[in-house]
């Protein structure tokens, strides 16, 4: 069975600790490779290559480290496919939605190609008598991403590629669940030119993230996961003294109003509430129909659509989405099916008794489709991940707005409307961190930041766009004076320019 160990210092190194993880076939149920769980010393091992790696890198110019990003972009393309199907045979994604992973993420590389201009500073010529003053952004150091299972390109890119683009020394934990297309990542950044040791990948669970945590080494930590680990990484990061970025949980709710185009909304909801099983953190899980009437609209045109899903193995072309990670994770979402079913909503679609033909022991699952789901019922208040669409029906527009603006959540929020008037007092108003509208998954282009606010995001800064370079670098300003020749003498008070 092929075993997966980690990247360290510029090779791929067998684990060393005698723990191995289990990663599975999704469309199979069956095992297909076990990778190896680092110990503390092991992670020790790639944190010291980081570090002895990072002065050379950090002193190699912008420009250089853009042509890394370039030659990087190119070799991925050559193989985009390979890749993609590599990931989906990890995580169960269909192959078109895995090539969408990467894609997202190659879309943050070629943001980082950007770099030398990114990082230039401030300049104040004559700021004050004889005076220059300029500002500086420089490299924190060594950093790392702990990244999920569901993108296993596109999250890591996204922490990757900015750090690494801005002179920083890379420790990239990923998710057990999916680490092929991590550790493949590591090995074309170093074909591409960048030094052995710049870029390590340890796999691991929570004796690594620990690890990471407590070293002192690592300067910032980013994370991608849920609320409860990430607010675990970021207090504890934060008093180990690390800049701490960590993305949470979801529950991104759909708002319908009656003038919306109700085929165009039922389209929307199909594909951001069941595209990729559910298990994206910016899926639509709450739709919120305005009025009795919408909803009974919207549900005629969604009942049919959700029962002819076309669910199938990730090689199968013609599939809406294939099966889910684990069979952990598989039992977990139909848990949440039963206790909103025990709690009262109404399951107008169940999806829990799908098998797959020719693949009973895979980890699939049907659409599910809720009605009449209130804000007391555990399906609206927790993250079910997984296909599993729920309808909250508002009496009023107020009651739209305040839904997603109450809400513990506050990743991402759609509005469909035709009422310019309507979309932009939604978007004003509405207490969340990216809005859609007429949009249905709203994650920014790379140039832009993406974030989610309340238990959806801790930290300042966000992921991506020019937050990236501020999280991944530190300013430093320089006042400038040459002396004229002029006997000045000391001065006792502060330095002003009047």
């Amino acid at each position: 069975m092929r075993e997966i160990g980690h990247f360290i210092g510029g090779k791929s190194v067998k684990g060393v600790s005698g723990r191995f993880g289990d990663v599975f076939d999704p469309n199979t149920g069956e095992v297909q490779a076990k990778v190896a769980l680092a110990k503390h010393s092991e992670v020790e091992h790639a944190i010291a290559n980081a570090e002895a790696a990072q002065p050379v890198w950090a002193a190699t110019n912008p420009q250089r480290r853009a042509r890394v990003m370039f030659k990087f972009l190119e070799l991925v393309q050559k193989e985009y496919d390979s890749l993609a199907r590599l990931l989906s045979s990890e995580h169960g994604k269909t192959f078109p939605d895995a090539k969408g992973d990467i894609q997202r993420g190659l879309e943050v590389v070629e943001f980082a190609c950007g770099i030398p201009n990114l990082m230039k500073g401030e300049f104040s010529g004559s700021a004050g008598p004889n005076t220059d003053l300029y500002s500086l952004r420089q490299p924190l150091g060594v950093v790392a991403g702990i990244t999920p299972f569901n993108f296993p390109a596109m999250i890591p890119l996204w922490k990757a590629a900015p750090a690494l683009a801005c002179g920083n020394a890379f420790i990239l934990k990923p998710s057990e669940r999916a680490p092929s297309v991590p550790m493949r990542i590591a090995e074309l950044f170093l074909e591409a030119g960048l030094p052995e040791g710049v870029f390590n990948v340890v796999n691991g669970d929570k004796e690594a993230v620990d690890t990471i945590l407590n070293d002192k080494r690592i300067m910032a930590v980013g994370f991608v996961g849920s609320s409860a680990i990430a607010e675990y990484i970021y207090t504890t990061g934060c008093a180990n003294g690390k800049r701490v970025q960590c993305f949470g949980g979801a529950k991104n709710h759909m708002i319908v109003m009656p003038d919306a185009d109700m085929d165009q909304a039922v389209d929307a909801l199909i594909g951001a509430g069941y595209g990729s099983a559910g298990e994206r953190c910016m899926a639509i899980s709450v739709a919120v129909p305005v009025g009795e009437k919408t909803a009974d609209a919207l549900l005629k045109k969604l009942i049919p659509r959700v029962e002819s899903l076309k669910i199938g193995p990730s090689t199968d072309p013609q599939a809406d989405y294939g099966p889910l990670v684990t069979k952990q994770a598989l039992d977990r979402v139909k848990g949440y099916v039963d206790t909103g079913v025990k709690e009262g909503a109404k399951l107008l679609v169940d999806g829990r008794g799908f098998k797959m033909q020719g693949y009973e022991n895979g980890f699939f699952m049907g659409g599910c489709l809720f009605d009449h789901v209130t804000p007391d019922m555990t399906i609206y208040k927790e993250e079910i991940f997984g296909p599993v669409l729920s309808v909250v029906r508002a009496k009023d527009y107020e009651e739209a707005v305040r839904l997603p603006s109450e809400h513990e959540y506050g990743n991402g929020v759609a509005i469909y409307t035709r009422d310019g008037d309507t979309a932009r007092d939604f978007v004003s108003r509405v207490e969340v961190g990216m809005v859609g509208v007429n949009f249905a998954i709203p994650v920014p282009l790379s140039y832009y930041t993406f974030g989610g606010w309340k238990r959806s995001g801790f930290g300042d800064l966000n992921q991506h766009g020019p937050d990236s370079i501020r999280f991944y670098t530190k300013t430093k300003t320089v006042t400038s004076r040459w002396p004229t020749g002029t006997k000045e003498g000391a001065e006792f008070v502060i330095p002003t320019m009047k």
